[in-house]
């Protein structure tokens, strides 16, 4: 099983680095820039044509929401057009592509845990391109898998637990927005989803969409709450958190208020849910803290 991966320093690709070198028998291949370049569309098919993958993932992507409102036009190029290259030249080898997906293809407004045929409603031009990319990808190649997921984390790269982290090692009190809900998901867990796909028969006979998240839901606020308190048991760096209200924390791209993720269908044919939120945190926190914040390992934690 050879699983070729666009994108080779995003928090998926590195964790799926780690998962697949758990399971014998899979070869994985990550390709980046220069190599393959998701607005050259004769790199792209050139690249995953040459490497002959059973399965390509479609991890590789424009993530930074706020500055998708002014760069528009890049935005689009590496969500939309990019996927869709993606997708053709898998389709060329009659083979599955899994396009990452999010939840900010949603409104925010629901009461309860979107569904996978829940009406979309992005809010912000991210969330648009995704949710075009989708319909890109599904119209490329009929066998498509689309992964909709939402708060992805990971010991690596940019990302909400280890900004907390950094800034508690600076500051006693952090201000939190506390009425945004939604699914914290490990990048681990998320990669292990992938490789279930990856190696589950229904990758060609089940396509669709599928929402893949962390068990359980949270509000930012307590979702750093969590962080300090795993991260201060361990000898880590920790703050107070105040609550503070999305109105009081301007963005340039609105945030959903109410994300989170129905994930039933995955489960039923996949066989596969991801563990609690706060189980994956906790394996999260305690390497980096290990890693980083352990003593002789830089500034001494607050």
């Amino acid at each position: 099983m050879k699983i070729l991966v666009t994108g080779n320093k995003g928090q998926l690709a590195v964790s799926l680095v780690e998962a697949a070198g758990l399971v014998p028998g899979v070869e994985l291949i990550t390709v980046g820039r220069p190599e393959l370049d998701l607005t050259d569309a004769a790199s792209v098919t050139e690249v995953i044509l040459a490497h002959q993958p059973d399965i390509v993932v479609a991890a590789a992507a424009y993530t930074a929401v706020d500055r998708a409102e002014f760069q528009q036009d890049l935005a689009y190029e590496i969500n939309v057009t990019g996927a869709a290259l993606v997708a053709e030249a898998a389709a060329m080898l009659g083979v599955p592509v899994v396009y990452l997906s999010t939840d900010y293809v949603f409104s925010g407004n629901s009461e309860t845990p979107y569904r996978e045929d829940d009406e979309p409603g992005p809010k912000t031009f991210y969330g648009y391109t995704k949710l075009r990319g989708e319909h890109a990808v599904a119209g490329a190649n009929p066998l498509h898998i689309i992964m909709r997921t939402s708060w992805v984390y990971s010991p690596f790269g940019h990302n909400f637990v280890r900004t907390m982290l950094g800034l508690a090692n600076q500051r006693e009190t952090i201000d939190i927005v506390a009425d945004q809900w939604g699914n914290p998901t490990a990048a681990s867990a998320l990669a292990a989803a992938v490789m279930m796909v990856a190696t589950h028969p229904a990758r060609m006979t089940m396509p669709g969409v599928y929402h893949v998240a962390g068990t359980g839901e949270t509000n930012w606020a307590n979702f750093a709450r969590e962080i300090f308190k795993i991260s201060k048991a361990h000898g880590g760096p920790s703050a107070e958190v105040r609550d503070i209200t999305t109105a009081e924390y301007k963005t340039p791209a609105p945030r959903p208020l109410h994300s989170a993720l129905n994930c039933d269908k995955f489960e039923q044919v996949f066989d596969w849910r991801a563990p609690p939120w706060q189980e994956s945190l906790e394996t999260v926190v305690r390497r980096i803290v290990a890693e980083e914040y352990a003593p002789g390992k830089g500034e001494p934690p607050r």
